[in-house]
């Protein structure tokens, strides 16, 4: 750097209150920023969210790239403030204390990789159609445009958190010229829309890298009352890799965690070679009235597209049933895991096309809702059924199931059926939407090791005995599977894969060996 530079950035940054090169930048690096620079104490007890505050303030107007010390710990209090990421950061070693027991705000996050794009609303477009190629209007950049339509309402809540479900939306990644991304179609027809927003993709990529995170849980009453207080990617073409987060002081009573790791409305995210944790779970009075345990989440995935996670791994035991499962997404496309060994792969809202490669998933299990294709191969799944279909939410799958050179370990009684798709839909409730089982569901290449129910005749069996036809009057229809196709299918019970206990089942569903 010139000495013209120099000073020029020593007038700016005299000019926002910051330090300046006579101060604390005296003797640092000028291409790189420092918590330190911003009175950081890394002692383990001095709040320090401040200085960290300032620092990434100060890195993203000048477009510099922030450094954590290595071996300091960075002590952050209840205190309502946010870091906002915006250029390439680099925690290495450093940790960072999240003190959770006495917050300020408990819907604020603690970091945001946020885009210096904000979304902005978009006018002229009065309607789509399912599959639609085009917006039919341009736009000024490369954006990801979310659709409403407040006058429908789709996931209609069934069960113990029953609610009047949300507006019909979508959200789909959109060319300048109009032209819809063959990856992230339109998956509903709208027969208006009430509102449309855009939000330009970044093109060029941000990378987080390192850091040890410890979150000291809150203490809260166990309610709904669910605490952000994490790290937020909101920002598309973002990389985080090697972060790792503890949790300590899980007591008694405990509100629940939206997710340590919260994306949303953004595009082509990649997580890897992180380490996470998973939360305990506590009981609270449901919707009904009655008990149910409440979701607390490690991972949130909102409204994104193009997000992977790869070589993610869980700090405590997957198989831990004291522990909600690790991972929640809602109104998402193209998620991936990829050498995972996690306790859960959810989807609440639907997903559009999910691949679970070359991973171990534990107790939580696989749990889905929505259309494209769900591809599960070179896996592992140690639960008590290979995958549900979310019955609060129709059971319902537009598309393929593709399960293929993978291994089912049931978990559950011994001698019991074991069940590798499960899931319930009786035709009575209305979910906002037409509901169905996956069209195919091919099966090459498992093995189920079922030898502790090898004395059950009824086991193995492919679809629950809740999985069948619905009445000739039902209210909402339910259409069930139409072909399976098996190949290679091996179980360590000896016994043969059946398609169902019923008959109206068997003979609905063509099967193909």
């Amino acid at each position: 750097m010139t000495k013209r530079h120099k000073i020029g950035l020593m007038l700016l940054m005299a000019a926002a209150g910051l330090p300046t090169l006579g101060t604390e930048l005296q003797n640092k690096e000028l291409n790189m920023v420092h918590y330190e620079d911003f009175g950081a104490a890394g002692d383990g007890k001095t709040d320090d969210i401040e200085a960290i505050v300032k620092a990434h303030a100060h890195a993203n107007a000048h477009k510099l790239p922030v450094r954590a010390k290595d071996g300091a710990t960075y002590y952050i209090g209840g205190t309502d403030r946010t870091a906002v990421i915006q250029t390439d950061t680099d925690f290495g070693s450093a940790r960072f204390i999240l003190d959770d027991t006495d917050v300020e705000n408990r819907g604020s996050h603690v970091f945001v990789v946020r885009s210096d794009h904000g979304a902005v609303d978009l006018e002229g477009i009065s309607s789509l159609r399912k599959g639609q190629e085009n917006l039919g209007i341009p736009l000024p950049e490369r954006s990801m445009v979310q659709v409403w339509n407040s006058d429908v309402r789709h996931y209609i809540r069934k069960g113990l958190n029953v609610d009047a479900g949300a507006d019909q939306t979508d959200i789909i990644l959109v060319e300048p010229d109009g032209s819809i991304d063959p990856d992230t179609p339109v998956l509903w027809d709208f027969e208006q829309v009430t509102r449309a927003t855009a939000r330009p993709v970044n093109d060029k990529p941000l990378t987080i890298t390192g850091g040890h995170f410890t979150t000291i849980a809150n203490r809260a009453p166990s309610q709904y009352t669910y605490y952000s207080r994490g790290f937020s990617v909101q920002r598309s073409n973002v990389v985080v890799d090697g972060l790792e987060h503890h949790v300590t002081g899980e007591g008694e009573t405990g509100a629940p965690y939206i997710g340590f790791l919260h994306i949303s409305a953004c595009n082509n995210v990649r997580i890897q070679n992180a380490r996470l944790s998973g939360r305990k779970t506590y009981t609270t009075t449901g919707r009904a009235g009655k008990p149910v345990s409440m979701g607390s989440y490690g991972i949130n995935v909102n409204r994104a597209n193009n997000v992977t996670f790869l070589n993610c791994t869980q700090v405590n035991d997957i198989h831990d049933r004291s522990r909600w499962g690790i991972m929640a997404s809602n109104y998402c496309k193209n998620l991936v895991y990829d050498s995972c060994t996690l306790s859960r792969f959810d989807a609440h809202k639907g997903v559009y096309n999910a691949t679970i490669r070359n991973a171990t998933i534990g107790h939580a299990g696989i749990n889905a809702i929505g259309a494209g294709t769900l591809l599960i191969e070179n896996t592992t799944v140690r639960a008590g059924r290979l995958v549900a279909l979310r019955n609060d939410y129709g059971s319902t799958w537009e598309g393929d199931f593709i399960i293929r050179n993978s291994v089912f370990e049931p978990t559950g009684p011994v001698n019991r059926v074991v069940t590798l798709i499960i899931g319930n839909n009786d035709g009575t409730h209305d979910f906002g939407y037409d509901c169905q089982m996956p069209h195919t569901v091919t099966l090459d290449g498992l093995k189920i090791r079922d030898k502790a129910q090898a004395s059950n005749p009824n086991s193995p069996t492919l679809f629950a005995s809740s999985l069948i036809p619905s009445p000739p009057d039902a209210d909402y229809p339910y259409t069930v599977t139409s072909k399976v196709i098996l190949k290679g299918i091996e179980t360590d019970s000896g016994n043969s894969l059946r398609v169902s206990e019923h008959a109206d089942m068997v003979k609905s569903v063509q099967v193909v060996k």
